[in-house]
């Protein structure tokens, strides 16, 4: 199995950057929604459309991204002789996946919150929005420098 997985690995790498871009695009774009949801969501027809959109963005779009990336970056990481365990890059990218990941279940956790009428002020949704790029900064230094 591990040698097929040599076999198919350019197109594993290509469909993985198409999974990552997809994921990332809805990351930068689900908390910039929530901030118009928070700030400008107050009356009735600007807020269904928020959830719409929202709902929309982070079932079709972003769960199937998540997931993909997920499941191509382990064929990925399961390669023989792509890895090299004992350096530092695989660790720090497999944490800032994890970031990655904790801030799209957070984003989720947020529309609901965002739903029943308590989400958070703009402000903090504006400096949230900061978050995936951070990550996404230590994951492209990772994987390009190997450190």
């Amino acid at each position: 199995m591990l040698d097929g997985l040599s076999v198919i690995y350019p197109y594993a790498k290509a469909f993985h950057v198409m999974a990552v871009i997809s994921w990332m695009a809805g990351l930068f774009y689900l908390p910039r929604l929530f901030v118009y949801h928070a700030e400008r969501g107050q009356a009735p027809e600007p807020a269904d459309s928020f959830i719409i959109m929202e709902q929309k963005l982070l079932r079709l779009i972003m769960n199937p991204a998540m997931i993909a990336t997920w499941i191509s970056g382990l064929a990925l990481v399961l390669t023989p002789g792509i890895v090299d365990w004992s350096m530092v890059w695989p660790w720090t990218k497999a944490a800032c996946v994890l970031g990655m990941t904790w801030f799209h279940m957070w984003c989720a956790g947020q529309r609901r919150v965002l739903l029943a009428g308590r989400g958070q002020p703009g402000r903090r949704y504006r400096m949230m929005n900061e978050v995936p790029t951070l990550l996404m900064v230590g994951i492209v230094l990772s994987v390009i420098v190997k450190f």
